[in-house]
């Protein structure tokens, strides 16, 4: 069989070993005549190359960029959004893209499901309040709290939005979930029961977002849905920071009134001294959610799969066009 002229292009020299473990390697290796460098374009021989695998930090594809790679046919990337990489001219040429967004869905949904949990049992904060008083009984949790009976809102049936729902399934907690793209019998169908956007606010005790960073999307929470929010519930930001209204949340949260777990801000990152990193209801996480560490063999793994299946059929499960750019993060 003759082998593919392929490259792997990224801004860290370690991201290959990272991703691809001995056995996906010998996979691709059979396929491909891969160069593995992931060297900047002009320091590879690219003009016979016809698949690339991309990374964070691979250049972004415009006409210059594309001028390199002449007899570029498919760019399979080993990450989730493709929206920092592709441009018009890649698709004027019909050059195919596939994306890795549904392996690194997974991380992401499990960190998900981990906060909910540890923020409905209030175990974040009383972590904090152990830590610092060193008294047991003083840092126990009081009011509301706990899993049983609680209520998430998902907003957003993406793929990790998907995943969270699946998760939720074997606790004891109702899932409601807004996304206008779906009939309330698909939502239905994903085992979560419809709402509208201000009554998955209104019945949340924790709000989880999973929609994707559009124009449009802009500060979907905002003053008006964060007052909405039942006292003492939780919004967990994993998707994008801009879809929330920094300013508000910081006056909601400075209250004592609502709680937040966000993995992602706005701005990212936040400047030094910011009040998110001092209130009392607010975890901040270094946007660690998405994969990392052994994690990125799932993506490699997915990688060699899609490659296998470009080769065997021509098809790609992970396809991104031109179109779906104005409804994905």
């Amino acid at each position: 069989m003759t082998r593919i002229p392929a490259r792997f292009v990224a801004g860290s020299r370690t991201l290959f070993t990272d991703l691809f473990d001995h056995a996906t390697l010998t996979r691709l290796r059979h396929v491909l005549d891969l160069d593995e460098s992931p060297s900047p374009a002009d320091q590879l021989d690219v003009q016979k190359t016809q698949l690339l695998i991309t990374g964070w930090g691979a250049p972004r594809l415009t006409a210059e960029e594309l001028e390199r790679w002449p007899d570029l046919r498919v760019v399979i990337h080993a990450a989730g959004s493709v929206k920092r990489l592709v441009t018009p001219e890649l698709w004027q040429r019909g050059i195919r893209v596939s994306s890795s967004a549904q392996a690194n869905a997974y991380p992401v949904a499990e960190y998900t499901l981990a906060m909910i949990l540890l923020s409905a049992k209030r175990t974040l904060e009383a972590s904090r309040l152990f830590t610092t008083s060193q008294d047991l009984r003083a840092s126990l949790p009081t009011g509301r709290f706990g899993t049983y009976g609680i209520t998430v809102g998902v907003i957003g049936a993406s793929r990790v939005g998907r995943r969270v729902i699946e998760l939720l399934k074997p606790f004891d907690i109702t899932c409601l979930l807004f996304d206008p793209s779906l009939s309330d019998d698909e939502c239905r169908a994903l085992g979560t029961h419809p709402v509208s956007y201000p009554d998955l606010f209104t019945q949340s005790d924790v709000v989880t977002v999973h929609a994707p960073s559009l124009p449009e999307t802009r500060h979907m929470i905002g003053p008006k849905q964060l007052a909405l929010m039942r006292d003492d519930s939780v919004l967990i930001n994993t998707a994008r920071g801009a879809l929330v209204d920094t300013d508000a949340l910081v006056a909601e949260v400075s209250s004592g009134r609502l709680r937040a777990v966000l993995d992602v801000t706005a701005p990212e990152p936040l400047p030094p001294g910011h009040r998110l990193f001092t209130l009392p209801g607010v975890t901040l996480t270094p946007h660690i959610a998405g994969s990392l560490g052994n994690e990125l063999r799932r993506i490699g793994h997915s990688v060699a799969d899609e490659i296998e299946r470009y080769v065997r059929t021509g098809e790609l499960a992970g396809e991104v066009t031109s179109p779906d750019l104005e409804r994905i993060s």
